[in-house]
């Protein structure tokens, strides 16, 4: 098939100017990292940094984050096919703070709220309440204790950063110091019930113009080099097409549950923001048990930009441009700390080097075409 013009003038660009910009140097190198592995996806030049001086009249973003309306008008982003990532008509939206609704009474929302997402959620996350405001956060905490430990998220958080368990008033309100009444105001944080014994399973969709695919896999956490437990990487089984395609290979039960969740969730979000638009949407589904014994499984959060799962992701459609017959992949993404790391040789590197905040760190991905049922 002939390439049409505008195909031919494609070039793809990166954007960084969202709150990952600010959290080191190895995201910003990363980024520009997978972004190349895009345009070669597309077989279009990788030119850098997104200038709306340069004049691109057909251009390919891959911005660090999840883009206001505003943002996207700018720099010429009107449809899924024109960028790797999420547009929201509200910052909260791209936030942990959607997964739940306000607890009972509460006094505080942010323009745009939506009761009805909350309504439509709540039985496919886990027992827990947004707030922004301090008497709501009491409020919500003293209810969600009578069942077990809570944990404090706060909205932004990436790689189980910005978390905390609170056990009691106290803890409560240092951590309410910590966050200051002007940010709960205008960002808010999530109370919601603590598990133990965590299965985090990441379920997504993506989609650069032509090329679609979609997957489920489970996280893993790894020590970071100053002793925290951070995210490590994603192990994801991924499938041709969409959702529909997803679901019809063999999985586990958690898997299935997990899947089904987070594709409810997503419509839930289209329909209660029906201008919100994604090329690359990931999900992170918890199933655990809490302090009572109870089996629970339920949407933690979502993803509608680049993320740790990308290179997997990008590895996967790659995989599937080169082999029309292929139909499943196993993709993995590995980031690991220090200095002396193993990378198999068989790995794409994303990034390898001292970063000044971080420390060293390695971070590659690898795909295996060889499963059981891959071809059709």
């Amino acid at each position: 098939m002939k390439a049409s013009s505008e195909d031919q003038d494609l070039v793809v660009l990166v954007h960084c100017g969202g709150e990952k910009a600010a959290r080191g140097q190895h995201e910003i190198d990363t980024q520009r990292a997978l972004a190349a592995q895009l345009a070669a996806l597309l077989d279009a030049p990788f030119c850098g940094e997104f200038d709306a001086a340069r004049g691109h009249t057909h251009r390919y973003l891959v911005p660090d984050d999840t883009l206001s309306h505003d943002d996207a008008t700018r720099m010429g982003i009107a449809h899924e096919h024109d960028f790797f990532g999420g547009v929201v008509p509200y910052p909260f939206v791209a936030t942990k703070v959607i997964a739940h609704g306000l607890p009972p009474g509460a006094r505080a929302k942010p323009p745009g709220w939506s009761d009805q997402l909350a309504s439509r959620t709540s039985d496919l996350v886990l027992p827990g309440f947004s707030v922004f405001s301090r008497d709501d956060a009491h409020a919500a905490a003293t209810l969600l204790w009578k069942n077990g430990a809570v944990r404090l998220k706060r909205p932004s958080g990436i790689g189980g950063s910005g978390q905390a368990v609170i056990a009691d008033k106290n803890e409560l309100d240092a951590q309410l110091d910590d966050v200051g009444d002007e940010t709960l105001a205008a960002e808010g944080i999530v109370l919601e019930r603590d598990l133990e014994d965590v299965a985090t399973f990441s379920v997504g969709h993506v989609r650069v113009r032509a090329h679609e695919a979609s997957y489920f896999g489970v996280q893993h956490l790894t020590r970071n080099n100053h002793g925290h437990n951070v995210y490590g990487g994603s192990d994801l089984v991924v499938v041709r097409g969409g959702f529909d395609a997803l679901e019809g290979i063999d999985m586990p039960d958690d898997a299935r549950i997990a899947i089904r969740r987070a594709r409810a969730f997503d419509a839930a979000v289209h329909d209660a923001f029906p201008d919100f638009f994604a090329s690359r949407r990931n999900y992170d589904v918890a199933c655990g048990t809490d302090d009572e014994g109870r089996h629970l499984c339920g949407v933690l959060e979502q993803s509608w930009r680049i993320g740790g799962a990308s290179g997997a992701e990008i590895a996967a459609l790659r995989a599937f441009a080169n082999d029309p017959a292929l139909r499943v992949v196993r993709a993995s993404t590995v980031e690991a700390y220090g200095a002396a790391v193993g990378v198999p040789a068989n790995a794409c590197i994303d990034y390898r080097g001292v970063d000044p905040r971080t420390g060293p760190i390695t971070k590659f991905h690898t795909v295996d075409t060889t499963v059981k049922g891959a071809s059709e």
